[in-house]
């Protein structure tokens, strides 16, 4: 569970920081930048001249493997697939262990849409202050512990409708919780109406043998990765849970959709899936 502390999104901010000021940028994050420390804020200002940015790139890619590209990739697939939803009549955004997430300040498309973050109580306190006054005010804050709370019940207390259609982002949470606290959130999401994005890391890197620099990295502060799927038992894995596997991709090949393969792994990997087992072919 990312935490105010958390060094994983403050590393995702600066990725999206820098994707954001390229020429050929896949999304414009504009708020990411704001949740930086100060020499990360200054590479991310820098950056702007291409050269550097590049530099830095090339740096960042060297030095942690496939974070960054994976990270710029599934931002924009998350977006296409939250633009998707809306525009099939998804009234609801529940965006779960949100961290660091501005969707609901920077897609257009989200306007008009009601949103539920939910969070660590202290990440959404940091989060609070450094947002004020930047953003729409109407965003409901939905504090909650996924290894210890009751999701339902608090966002039933916060006003959130399981029976109004809704669009799901669990994104860069799964791999750091426990096979339980996966279960009951997925269980609970089968029951509500609407669609789940969530993403996952294939559960053979648990076991080494891939990803070192990645899972080395991670694992160096604090954040190790706890959880994953088995991308080939997915489906079933869904279904059991009143939900159906509509897309499973990876970063790397969310990547090569958008034309930036170099870095992007392929074990980082991207679902979406609707509520109910009658899904497919909707």
């Amino acid at each position: 569970m990312l935490s105010s502390g958390s060094k994983t999104a403050v590393h995702v901010a600066l990725f999206r920081a820098l994707e954001s000021v390229r020429d050929d940028r896949l999304f414009s994050d504009s708020y990411a930048r704001l949740f930086l420390p100060r020499g990360y804020r200054v590479a991310a200002g820098v950056a702007r001249f291409r050269p550097v940015g590049r530099r830095l790139e090339q740096y960042i890619d060297a030095r942690w493997g496939g974070p960054r590209g994976s990270a710029v990739a599934r931002t924009r697939l998350i977006d296409d697939w939250v633009d998707d939803a809306v525009s099939r009549g998804a009234r609801q955004l529940l965006v779960l262990g949100a961290g660091f997430d501005s969707r609901a300040h920077r897609l257009p498309a989200l306007s008009s849409v009601d949103v539920f973050e939910v969070d660590h109580p202290a990440t959404q306190a940091s989060k609070q202050r450094i947002l004020a006054g930047r953003t729409r005010s109407d965003v409901r804050f939905v504090p909650v512990d996924f290894l210890y709370d009751d999701l339902g019940s608090a966002l039933a207390s916060a006003g959130f409708s399981p029976t109004v259609q809704t669009v799901v982002v669990w994104e860069g949470v799964t791999n750091y919780l426990t096979a339980a606290a996966v279960d009951v959130t997925l269980r609970y999401l089968g029951g509500i109406r609407g669609e789940v994005i969530f993403t996952y890391v294939d559960k053979a890197v648990l076991d080494g043998g891939v990803a070192d620099a990645w899972r080395g990295a991670v694992t160096a502060v604090g954040e190790p990765w706890t959880f994953g799927f088995d991308p080939a038992s997915l489906a079933d894995y869904l279904r059991e849970r009143g939900l159906t596997l509509v897309e499973d991709v990876s970063t790397r090949d969310a990547a090569q959709r958008y034309q930036r393969p170099q870095t992007a792994a392929e074990f980082y990997r991207v679902a979406r899936a609707r509520v109910g087992v009658d899904a497919e072919g909707e």
